[in-house]
């Protein structure tokens, strides 16, 4: 086997502890909490199907990658839960350190490729990073609603809160938003996130 093959083949190895990072969010049905790998398949096929209404003309395959490689830093990083300030203040120093260490596993070019892939997502001023923001965002959404709002409720999380976020789906699609503003409402109504 040659070098490049090797380190290849490492990555996809490595890449596969994704699947131990869990989220706060659980699987529909009241289900066990998701992992990374779960959350980032499920996004890749939501862009997939829900591209057409994304405000700009994307590449979905660019979109797709992204979804697929974007949380692949919290092997090394955690997961940063969305409503925690004071994890969010480490989050960036956390996850540089994870993407040089991690995409270093890659040859040279593919490394280059996927880390600018990702800080294309994290700085999210593209069109196709918006509407992978898009997909990060309404990804949870739609669980925590199937489940009542059981996460929003544990976690103390208020509209405001929600909606704060959810301007990431407006900038990638303001009809998936449009979608999300309902929700939102809708669960305020029934109490399950604070007004």
């Amino acid at each position: 086997m040659d070098d490049r093959l090797k380190k290849q083949l490492d990555f996809c190895l490595e890449i596969d502890k994704e699947k131990n990072i869990f989220r706060q969010t659980h699987l529909s049905g009241h289900g066990r909490n998701e992992n990374d790998a779960e959350h980032a398949w499920h996004m890749a096929v939501m862009a997939y199907l829900l591209k057409e209404y994304a405000n700009e003309e994307v590449d979905i395959s660019k979109v797709m990658l992204m979804c697929l490689i974007h949380d692949v830093v919290e092997i090394d990083a955690g997961d940063t839960y969305a409503y925690d300030e004071e994890a969010k203040k480490t989050q960036k120093e956390r996850e540089e350190a994870a993407c040089e260490r991690i995409y270093s596993l890659l040859p040279k070019d593919q490394k280059e490729e996927l880390i600018a892939i990702f800080k294309e997502f994290e700085e999210n001023t593209t069109a196709e990073a918006r509407f992978a923001h898009a997909m990060d965002n309404l990804q949870p959404l739609l669980l925590n609603n199937s489940n009542g709002g059981s996460d929003w409720i544990e976690h103390g999380v208020s509209a405001k809160q929600v909606y704060s976020r959810q301007i990431n789906t407006e900038k990638g699609s303001k009809i998936l938003y449009e979608v999300t503003d309902d929700i939102i409402k809708s669960n305020i109504e029934k109490g399950s996130l604070r007004s």
